[in-house]
Parts: C-alpha cells; sequence; structure tokens
C-alpha cells in the first residue's frame, strides 16, 4: 500500500497519523545501532541458512502456499536533520514464514485485535495472538512456538525497514485503534524483538505491551538493545508467552 506525506501526516488509505519528530536520537547513535544490525543480522543469516531453507521446504510440503507470508506493516524510517534523527511513519512489506493456510482470511484476527485494545478478552482468548487459532497449519504451530517465523525478518533488518530490537511492528488495521499518546511506540525502528517480547510476550495486555515499547523508546541504547537479544534466548527457548 502506497503512502503519502502530507502537512506532518502520513496517510494510509482513511488512515492518517502524524509523522514525529525525535530529538533524543543522534545520528551517532543511530549509526552505531545500524551497524550492529547489519552485522549481526548477517552472521545470523550465514549461519542458519541451511535451516531457513529446511523450513520453507517443510512449509511447503504441509501445506499448499509459498513458504513466506508478506503483509503490510506499520513502522518508522529515519530522516537526518541537524545531527538528529526524525521519524516517520511508514509502511513496508514484512517477511515471515508462512504459519497459515494460504490466503487465510484475516477477519477473525482483526477482531481479535480489536478486544485486545479494548482490554475486552478473556484470560483464555490469549494477548495480541490469537489462541487456537483454526488457521494456522501443524508446521506453522511449532514455528509459533518456537519463533522460527520470525528468522525471515533478517531481511527487513538488512534493508533497513527493521532493527534486531525495537517496537513490534503492527498491521495497519491495529493502529486503527490507537489513542495518540500510543504512537510513541513509533519513534524507533520496529524491532525483531524488544521489552515486551522479552519479558511478556503473548501474556501482555494491551496497554502493558504499549508501555513496554515507550519505555524502550524512551530508554534505549546499544547496552539495553544487546542485553534484550540476550534476555530474548531464554524466553524463546523455554516457549513463555508463545501462542
Amino acid at each position: 500500500m502506497s503512502n503519502t506525506i502530507q502537512n506532518n501526516q502520513v496517510k494510509f488509505g482513511e488512515i492518517a497519523l502524524p509523522s514525529y519528530i525525535s530529538s533524543r536520537d543522534s545520528v551517532f547513535s543511530y549509526a552505531c545501532k545500524r551497524i550492529m544490525d547489519v552485522v549481526a543480522a548477517t552472521l545470523i543469516l550465514f549461519l542458519l541458512w541451511p535451516v531457513m531453507l529446511f523450513i520453507a521446504l517443510i512449509v511447503r510440503l504441509d501445506s499448499r502456499g509459498p513458504s513466506l507470508f508478506v503483509q503490510e506493516r506499520v513502522g518508522a524510517r529515519p530522516r537526518f536533520e541537524n545531527g538528529t534523527v526524525r521519524w516517520e511513519v511508514q509502511t513496508f512489506r514484512f517477511f515471515k514464514f508462512r504459519s497459515m493456510t494460504h490466503n487465510a482470511d484475516d477477519t477473525l484476527h482483526r477482531e481479535h485485535i480489536k478486544a485486545f485494545l479494548a482490554g475486552t478478552l478473556d484470560q483464555a482468548d490469549g494477548g495480541v495472538k490469537l489462541v487456537n487459532d483454526p488457521r494456522v497449519t501443524r508446521a506453522g504451530a511449532f514455528l509459533r512456538k518456537t519463533s522460527l517465523d520470525e528468522l525471515p525478518q533478517l531481511f527487513n533488518v538488512i534493508k533497513g525497514e527493521m532493527s534486531l530490537v525495537g517496537p513490534r511492528p503492527v498491521p495497519i488495521y491495529e493502529v486503527e485503534g490507537y489513542q495518540p499518546w500510543h504512537y510513541e511506540r513509533l519513534h524507533a525502528l520496529p524491532g525483531i524483538t524488544g521489552i515486551w517480547q522479552a519479558k511478556g510476550r503473548g501474556e501482555s495486555s494491551f496497554e502493558e505491551m504499549i508501555d513496554m515499547d515507550i519505555e524502550y523508546v524512551r530508554t534505549r541504547s546499544l547496552w539495553l538493545d544487546i542485553w534484550l537479544v540476550l534476555f530474548t534466548i531464554p524466553a524463546v527457548l523455554s516457549s513463555r508467552g508463545a501462542k
């Protein structure tokens, strides 16, 4: 979906969001983070490409359709002004290994997200991820449980659309339900992992997730990124909060 920027707003179809200006981020700190992202993502891809090829094959054999799932997600891109970074809202093509049936209807997830944002989900319904989703394939259930479906996002990192660490990139229909104060979570590149993924994952409420993302935006540093990457490893291995 194309987007336009007019009058300090970014417009996605009928949805208009402000484009943000962040005076906290220096070009130097962004460059250091970007170098770390590219080096680490390239190294991981080099080490895991046989695993990724095997996963792609399993996904194709398990159900009809492509191995990759591609969706428009909302994130941010940097613009450099006078030694600081201006964050502009954008959409980008987000990659995952396909964990659902091909061309699965997203109506069920849209309704789940509305309830998640409104805080009306029962505990059994889960958090941001839908529990007992009938669209999930056999291979997809395993990939989600182990978070291996996230590996293709390393290509988003290399392209500069994502970071290893940052707020979760969200579908456009989720942003439709945001309150103005929620938009602060878009003051950074979206990430594969972050405070929410490392601590809360699928067990957090919407407000808790937003609070953790904003906490990251306000306190982020290279040391925090390294700590969150290391902390995510045991969270993933234990499958805590995974759906």
